[in-house]
């Protein structure tokens, strides 16, 4: 992989650019977007754009049909394109666009794995995490997205798994990931630990829900905060791994996935890429994406079929059998308070993803395994300074016009 620019925090991939990214969609014009892409495109100019879609959860997708002029169809802008960036209201999102733009601009290119083709990545740099990233509009490419309620199957499910394994082999136990200073650990980001604290009040609404009620055993009603100390233990059991590590996506459920039509999978939305163990990457996608009776039946031949790929890669140091197994029984931790506090009308089935994750949980009991015998690292008083749920979504994701 080829060496990158040294980056500073603070750095701006354009610092000509004037002004911070917009919050707001309504200041996205043709205009404002000619001057932005100009920035990598001299003399590109968008004479008019129609907008195909806005999807809003976390953060906006928003799909373009552009009308460009000679410049940006030499350069090789597609007519179509996505732009993602936080544009939605209600979520609190951090870093997460800013970390995605620098994801793409600093390594997508160069990784050499199948990625969305993107076309300008850009972030402010201030502290404010703004950041966007104009990528080609899979969704008017031949293929199919992935969601979290697809049967893919075992056999699917191995295929996914090998495409993880060559992304976890691109830069297994290289320096370089020490080498991306704005790459944070893995569970050792506010993004990844504050997830109950931050969400509570999306727990307490899905928890309410009668459908959550169902599969979400009754302890989580009775002792929330238990919720917060298992994502403690885990976050610190990864955090004291000294093992190798590489580059991990943080969200590879198959919703987050792209199937082209010739076979090849691409891992899209890396708004929680991080640096760390692969298992976060691998627990995620076999929990998420089987049946409880087929993860039952074939998680352990799964991993053994991701140690094989992994080390085909070249990756020295893959652990053991057992070892792994261990690994892979602990990160139901980060599933069972993740799809908790996801809301379905961002697109995603949570109920089923919930359903999953608690019984993988129970299975392995992951609980006891994270928490038995320690004292909670700190009580926080959950509700407190948790971001509200804004009245336009609340009114969406009940279903009120």
């Amino acid at each position: 992989m080829k060496a990158r620019l040294d980056a500073a925090e603070t750095d701006r991939p354009y610092p000509a650019r004037t002004g911070r990214l917009p919050r707001h969609l309504h200041v996205l014009t043709p205009e404002w977007l000619t001057g932005l892409l100009g920035n990598r495109y001299p003399g590109v100019v968008v004479d008019d754009f129609e907008v195909v879609e806005v999807k809003n959860s976390h953060t906006t997708k928003l799909r373009l049909a552009l009308d460009l002029n000679e410049v940006g169809h030499a350069v090789g802008i597609p007519a179509r394109v996505c732009l993602k960036s936080n544009w939605s209201d209600g979520v609190p999102t951090g870093d997460i666009c800013e970390r995605e733009a620098r994801f793409y601009h600093l390594m997508g290119n160069a990784l050499g794995v199948p990625l969305p083709r993107t076309y300008y990545a850009d972030w402010d740099g201030d502290g404010g995490g703004r950041g966007i990233v104009v990528m080609e509009d899979l969704a008017a490419a031949p293929g199919d997205f992935g969601a979290s309620g697809d049967h893919l199957g075992v056999d699917g499910v191995a295929k996914a798994l090998e495409s993880l394994a060559i992304l976890h082999g691109v830069l297994w136990d290289s320096p370089q990931l020490d080498d991306e200073r704005w790459l944070p650990r893995s569970m050792d980001d506010p993004v990844d630990t504050e997830q109950v604290i931050q969400l509570y009040n999306y727990l307490v609404f899905n928890m309410e829900d009668p459908a959550y009620r169902a599969v979400v055993p009754d302890w989580v009603y009775e002792n929330p905060e238990r919720l917060n100390h298992v994502l403690d233990e885990l976050s610190a059991f990864e955090r004291e791994l000294d093992g190798p590590r590489c580059l991990v996506h943080g969200d590879a459920h198959q919703g987050n996935s792209f199937l082209r039509a010739d076979g090849e999978r691409v891992w899209h939305d890396w708004q929680l890429v991080r640096k760390g163990s692969p298992w976060r990457d691998v627990s995620y996608l076999i929990v998420g994406a089987l049946t409880v009776d087929e993860r039952s039946a074939s998680a352990r031949d799964l991993l053994d079929h991701y140690r094989e790929a992994l080390t085909a890669t070249g990756a020295t140091g893959v652990l053991g059998r057992d070892e792994a197994w261990e690994h892979f029984r602990r990160w139901p931790g980060y599933g069972i308070q993740s799809w908790l506090s996801n809301v379905s009308k961002w697109g995603q089935d949570g109920v089923e993803m919930v359903r999953r994750f608690y019984a993988a949980a129970d299975d392995y009991d992951t609980v006891a395994l994270l928490t038995a015998g320690r004292t909670p690292r700190r009580n926080p008083a959950l509700g407190e300074g948790a971001s509200s749920i804004s009245a336009e979504l609340r009114r969406s994701i009940s279903g009120i016009d």
